[in-house]
């Protein structure tokens, strides 16, 4: 689906995660509990999309003026390894430019509550990305919130589907904040921007 990258175009913002109460808390996760503080912070309430297997709340980010943006905030309900066909699918509905969408997940090879930003390049074994990529390319923008290595022997797919341990649990809320902000400075004023004042 051919679409400009108009500066007018609303950005939808995808949360990256596994739906249910039993994966709530999981590393692999991050992506949802930072959708979900961005909703709290335009004061929406995610609710079904009509036209994908997703949650959404539509609103704006960012200062009153120029800066403004009207976003889409999405959680994909497919599971992780499928979430390409619900993101494509509210790419088109809402007609949004794949330079305009942010992937927002967790990322194995950056330290715990360490955040990089980036648009496009691999999917570096995630599920989720790959399932994205897949689907619409790789010419997205990602939000990649480090979480570290698992330790000793532990598989990595045990890992990501444990919760976050109680020492990582005391800067969570702290990283999560800092991941929203990163999403806000990326849509209202630019990689570049946000890569100098978030990448670390």
């Amino acid at each position: 689906m051919a679409m400009t990258d108009d500066a007018n175009a609303p950005w939808l913002i995808v949360g990256l995660g596994n739906p249910g109460p039993e994966y709530a808390g999981n590393r692999h996760n991050i992506g949802f509990m930072v959708v979900d503080l961005l909703a709290e912070r335009i004061g929406g309430k995610f609710k079904r999309a009509q036209k994908a297997q997703a949650q959404v709340v539509e609103g704006r980010l960012g200062p009153v003026g120029p800066a403004n943006r009207r976003v889409v905030l999405a959680k994909p309900m497919s599971y992780m390894n499928l979430s390409g066909g619900p993101v494509t699918a509210l790419r088109d509905f809402y007609k949004v430019p794949t330079a305009h969408v942010v992937a927002v997940h967790d990322e194995l090879d950056i330290d715990y509550a360490t955040l990089r930003l980036k648009l496009g390049g691999g999917d570096n074994g995630h599920n989720g990305l790959k399932s994205m990529t897949k689907a619409m390319g790789a010419d997205y923008h990602r939000v990649r919130c480090g979480i570290g290595r698992p330790p000793g022997r532990m598989q990595v797919a045990d890992f990501v589907l444990k919760d976050f341990s109680s020492t990582e649990r005391k800067e969570l809320d702290w990283f999560v904040d800092r991941s929203a902000d990163a999403v806000e400075c990326l849509v209202t004023e630019g990689l570049e921007r946000a890569q100098s004042a978030y990448n670390s």
